[in-house]
């Protein structure tokens, strides 16, 4: 009997539910909590359309610690998944230690008031994750998740050294707004506004937001425009394959989106800091955030694809070897099985997979994890049958 807490009830928490409901054997009982219950039921009734499950519903404030020890210590789960906000993974993290249950989630945490990306607030739970005998597996979603899988994968099955690691991310998708994210408005934004970097020959090098950039010829998508950004799993996958030398992260954007992304940042409205008005103090990309459209309307309407992957050049048995190993998701075809677009599923499908791993012992220890330190063959396996097939590619220099 394995039941499972899933705390946040946006697009990835919708999709968590929909694939653990498939795998009743597993997740025998699933409890659904969210600041606002009405988006939790929402999901509850979509999936009793399609199937029966043990579904429960609960409202809990994630900022809050003591309520989330209070929802776990009344459901007494074996694991908690959290598809939250990243501002909320530390006091997740500490209900889970006073209870002494299992956690995982799809992002590093992130402070409210910086828009930095860093491990290190996780990684300082590992002492007290291993005394407590309890495990945390962090950024089990696409990318950080799948990509930090592809990485281990092909550093157990295809290399002796990895040098170099391109890790590219490509959105096709079509949605027929003006502007509009994909996922959490307020945590896209920061991410795309906040200065480049990439890990080249042990140290860090910064560059300006979006100021480099090149076309891919993505699979099934054609040539995108991609952008160098920074990305958290660059942060754990430097310490974790060897050899490596310089590792990146690129994403793709429409020159409509960068124009409209542009202005507002040119007129404050992607600011992070207070200001005054009318007598209150409002953030400026919060108030920004409750204009746009929100990522979980956009299933209906968003067609085209996704193309994620990882270019990744080594050296075998003494030659110089090139493996792109990705994956294809169509929005229309994610949406048909789940209600959501192909971001929210490309992400949720990895932390269900990763939740069975756990679940079902194949993925298991005390203390705090990045998925590329476990096996990645089960998790590979699990890809092909779960709604994300995975392709490779392999070139010699000869």
């Amino acid at each position: 009997m394995s039941k499972v807490l899933i705390i946040g009830a946006g697009g990835v928490g919708g999709v968590v539910v929909h694939k653990c409901s498939q795998v009743p054997d597993v997740f025998t009982n699933i409890v659904l909590a969210s600041r606002t219950p009405s988006k939790c039921e929402k999901i509850k009734q979509q999936i009793l359309k399609r199937r029966s499950a043990n579904i429960e519903t609960a409202g809990v404030d994630a900022d809050k610690t003591p309520e989330v020890v209070a929802l776990i210590k009344k459901h007494n789960p074996k694991l908690v998944i959290n598809t939250a906000l990243p501002y909320q993974d530390l006091t997740i993290m500490d209900a889970c230690l006073e209870t002494g249950v299992d956690y995982l989630d799809t992002a590093n945490y992130e402070p409210p008031g910086e828009a930095k990306f860093e491990y290190k607030w996780q990684w300082a739970y590992q002492n007290k994750f291993k005394e407590r005998g309890i495990m945390a597996l962090l950024g089990c979603g696409f990318d950080p998740g799948v990509t930090n899988i592809f990485c281990a994968h092909a550093q157990k099955n295809h290399f002796d050294s990895i040098r170099t690691v391109d890790i590219i991310d490509c959105n096709a998708g079509n949605h027929g707004h003006a502007f509009a994210t994909n996922f959490n408005p307020e945590i896209n934004i920061r991410e795309v506004t906040a200065k480049g970097k990439y890990w080249d020959k042990g140290k860090w090098v910064e560059t300006e937001p979006m100021a480099l950039h090149k076309t891919f010829e993505a699979p099934e998508l054609g040539p995108m425009e991609i952008y160098l950004m920074y990305h958290e799993e660059l942060e754990s996958l430097c310490r974790n394959l060897k050899g490596l030398e310089r590792i990146r992260f690129w994403m793709s954007f429409s020159q409509n989106y960068l124009t409209h992304l542009k202005v507002l940042q040119n007129v404050g409205m992607t600011g992070i800091d207070p200001i005054d008005f009318q007598g209150q103090k409002i953030i400026p990309l919060q108030f920004l955030k409750a204009l746009l459209p929100d990522p979980a309307s956009l299933g209906p309407r968003t067609k085209g694809k996704t193309n994620i992957g990882c270019i990744i050049e080594g050296v075998k048995d003494g030659k110089a070897k090139e493996l792109y190993v990705y994956n294809v998701c169509d929005h229309e075809d994610a949406y048909k099985e789940t209600d959501h677009q192909a971001i929210s599923y490309t992400t949720g499908v990895p932390a269900f997979i990763g939740a069975m791993m756990m679940l079902q012992g194949k993925w298991k220890g005390q203390g705090v994890f990045n998925v590329e330190q476990l096996n990645p063959d089960p998790f590979m396996g699990e890809l092909l049958v779960r709604g994300l097939p995975w392709i490779e590619t392999v070139s010699f220099d000869t």
